[in-house]
């Protein structure tokens, strides 16, 4: 067969697919580190640091997470796992939020980072123009505030 009996169908992507974000659920679970492996090696090598710098991202006190050494219930991680949850009207409760303190320390701490960065992503893709509109170029996308914000 030659290939000039075949038309070639070349379609032309607009946009690159954004995360999806589903209203009322985390954006990834709680073992899916690999989805951002960068955080992931953060958090394995230098886990004080890591979740400093995510508290600070997510509006709470830099050193607050050094707290977390004191007593059996980690009141960091509890306090920002539900600080987020209510932030982006994700389902859970306290109970779930001091069990994955408790026993899921690092991925607790990764999975809000993620979402985090994903609700992020989301809220920067729908503030962005379309490629269809008609914007002048003097009209402006306002910036989103991201003071303190960690990417790698």
């Amino acid at each position: 067969m030659d290939r000039e009996s075949f038309p070639l169908l070349l379609s032309v992507v607009r946009s690159q697919p954004g995360p999806l974000v589903q209203e009322g659920q985390w954006s990834t679970g709680l073992c899916e580190c690999y989805g951002d492996m960068g955080d992931c090696c953060f958090a394995l090598w230098c886990l004080p640091v890591f979740v400093c710098k995510t508290s600070r991202a997510a509006g709470g006190c830099l050193c607050l997470p050094l707290l977390d050494c004191v007593g059996c219930v980690p009141p960091a991680s509890l306090a920002m796992r539900a600080a987020v949850r209510e932030r982006y009207g994700i389902k859970g409760n306290v109970f779930s939020d001091c069990f994955y303190g408790c026993c899921c320390y690092p991925l607790s701490w990764c999975q809000i980072s993620r979402e985090m960065k994903k609700r992020t992503a989301a809220l920067t893709k729908d503030l962005s123009p379309s490629p269809s509109s008609s914007m002048s170029k003097t009209q402006r996308t306002p910036l989103l505030y991201l003071d303190h914000a960690h990417v790698i």
